[in-house]
């Protein structure tokens, strides 16, 4: 899952916490706000009131003050206007037939779910009553009570609690969506540093990365900026290293090819000559014919021998691609196998672009390939058909590709982890250009694909 996708996630999550906080909350705030609606509506009532008992107390000064209660036309629109919607408020002590004089309960808001008038009930319990003093000077005036209607008080707080939450869902979804669009930008730039580092998983070890606003980001990429340096320095020296190896490796075959060539040929020229002259001085004096049959194995086994010599030394000095050109020497050397196998396999030759100028080591490098790959395709498998395509590609790429295929069957991953010292040297020469050796599956064999740069 990527990284913005689990940060707005866990964005929601805290939202929907956040926001189930908020709904508690706003429930409780509204239990107490009918309390503080009813703790109010007392005290106003009993404000307006002590001013009704002292006026007609003075203008009735001739009546007892048992008998101004209850305080004549108390109940007026006046005093409805104090009373908050919802609310009751009584005179203590009642008169006869007295009943509530109760706040607007009708429209306050729409009736509330069953488990959440349940739920307030079970919770928060009933609504206390408020009691005031009509007057504190004369504690025979009375005193008013005021209690909040259950109905209208479970109404009145789920409205509440619908004002509220409306404000902070559209509040919430406002936050995720903006702190998401935030989280996204932020980490835009991870992308470039992945694609950096894709860049370096392909050999481009030297990636230049934009200076990031973040303090992290900006980390991490100097970090990534300073591996690719390492890692490109490393490859630099490793091909560096790998050049002078194949260097060592040229010289000690050419000083071999010498040393065989010198000792191994002159040893065979001369076993080569007794032969003949046992086998001719045999004839002349009519000796055995045993004896000249063995001089004349002798010469064909030597024969033999230098043939196989003259193999090895042609594989051990320097390819004439350096000197000659590639395109010339593939020819004679797709020719010279062709000579050898006269009926099977086909090797067909299809080189592609202009390879006139592939001169030098790259030169080198492709014919060592072609030559391992078909001396492996013609010694290890049983092919009919084998294709060497070398394309020259330009452009951008600006590469030497060297493919070969062949249909005798065999294993590609087994031909990969094979120890052996063909393919090992080929791989160092690709990899000392810069280049990369690819070994897999073809339709009926194995394919083994080359591709060497041209600027190497």
């Amino acid at each position: 899952m990527r990284l913005v996708l689990q940060l707005v996630a866990r964005l929601f999550l805290v939202v929907i916490l956040c926001l189930g906080a908020a709904t508690i909350w706003a429930t409780i705030d509204a239990h107490r706000s009918v309390d503080r609606a009813t703790a109010a509506s007392a005290e106003r009532v009993s404000v307006a009131l002590e001013a009704l008992y002292w006026r007609e107390l003075t203008l009735r000064s001739n009546r007892m003050r048992e008998q101004l209660l209850p305080v004549p036309e108390w109940r007026t629109i006046e005093t409805m206007g104090l009373i908050s919607p919802g609310i009751c408020v009584r005179l203590e002590p009642a008169g006869a037939f007295e009943k509530p004089l109760c706040g607007q309960s009708k429209g306050i808001g729409q009736a509330p779910p069953r488990w959440f008038a349940a739920t307030v009930q079970t919770l928060l319990g009933d609504h206390a009553a408020f009691v005031r003093p009509i007057s504190a000077r004369a504690a025979n005036a009375g005193s008013v009570s005021a209690a909040a209607d259950p109905n209208a008080a479970i109404a009145l707080a789920w409205q509440h609690i619908l004002d509220n939450i409306h404000v902070a869902l559209l509040m919430a979804v406002a936050i995720a969506l903006l702190a998401s669009l935030a989280i996204a930008h932020t980490l835009a730039p991870a992308q470039q540093i992945v694609a950096a580092l894709q860049r370096m998983a392909r050999g481009q070890y030297s990636t230049s990365l934009p200076r990031f606003r973040s303090m992290e980001l900006a980390m991490i990429g100097q970090a990534v900026g300073d591996l690719g340096d390492r890692l490109a320095r490393s490859m630099e020296e490793r091909a560096a290293l790998t050049r002078r190896l194949l260097e060592i490796r040229s010289d000690e075959r050419r000083a071999l090819a010498r040393e065989l060539h010198d000792e191994f040929g002159q040893n065979l020229t001369a076993i080569l000559a007794f032969a003949n002259t046992i086998e001719a001085t045999s004839a002349r004096e009519k000796a055995r014919s045993e004896v000249a049959q063995d001089a004349r194995m002798i010469s064909q086994a030597t024969h033999r021998i230098m043939a196989c010599l003259r193999d090895t030394l042609n594989r051990l000095r320097h390819p004439p691609a350096e000197e000659l050109g590639l395109e010339a020497c593939l020819v004679d050397l797709v020719d010279s196998w062709r000579s050898r196998n006269a009926t099977q396999p086909v090797i067909q030759l299809d080189l592609k672009g202009d390879l006139a100028d592939v001169r030098g080591a790259v030169a080198a490098t492709a014919y060592r390939v072609a030559q391992e790959c078909l001396t492996n395709s013609l010694r290890h498998s049983s092919a009919r058909v084998i294709v060497l395509r070398i394309e020259r590609r330009t452009g951008a790429e600006n590469a030497l590709l060297v493919h070969v295929e062949d249909d005798g069957g065999g294993d590609a991953a087994k031909l990969a982890g094979s120890p052996g010292f063909g393919l090992t040297g080929i791989r160092e020469r690709v990899a000392a250009l810069g280049g990369s050796l690819s070994i897999a599956d073809a339709n009926r064999g194995v394919s083994v694909a080359a591709t060497i740069p041209l600027a190497a």
